[in-house]
């Protein structure tokens, strides 16, 4: 569990470092995302850093990431990782900070020795009032 820990807060620490190179080396080559951007879902790998610096010039600063409330089950080569995350950070061309919290599941798989993200799913709840809002105002 301690190594499926380093990998999850490892991939948290490269990203607020802007090191997105270290941060995607925490993926397979091939992952499932359902990110809380559009598509739906999209299969990505980790080759390509273009999307994640093209989405990083976005922030005056690359975004902090908390991780909390994390648990994980691991069975064999295959471990499921699930937490409440923060990311904290400022559109660029603004002062307007914000934090939005989220909810994080993570499927991991140990590839040669290795454990490694092959699928992530971010959510946020929405507003059962019939306005279907995103909820971004919770927190933990």
């Amino acid at each position: 569990m301690r190594e499926i820990r380093e990998v999850i807060e490892g991939r948290a620490a490269r990203l607020s470092e802007g090191d997105v190179r270290g941060f995607l080396s925490y993926a397979a080559p091939e992952m499932l995302l359902y990110s809380l951007a559009p598509p739906l879902s999209e299969r990505v790998g980790n080759t390509d850093p273009t999307p994640t610096e093209q989405w990083l010039a976005t922030f005056e600063a690359p975004p902090r990431r908390e991780v909390t409330r994390l648990e994980i089950a691991v069975d064999g080569d295959v471990a499921f990782a699930t937490s409440i995350d923060s990311m904290s950070a400022t559109p660029k061309g603004t002062t307007d900070a914000f934090t939005l919290w989220y909810r994080v599941t993570l499927g991991l798989r140990r590839v040669d020795g290795r454990w490694l993200v092959v699928h992530e799913h971010e959510s946020v709840p929405f507003q059962m009032d019939g306005s279907f809002a995103a909820a971004i105002d919770l927190e933990p």
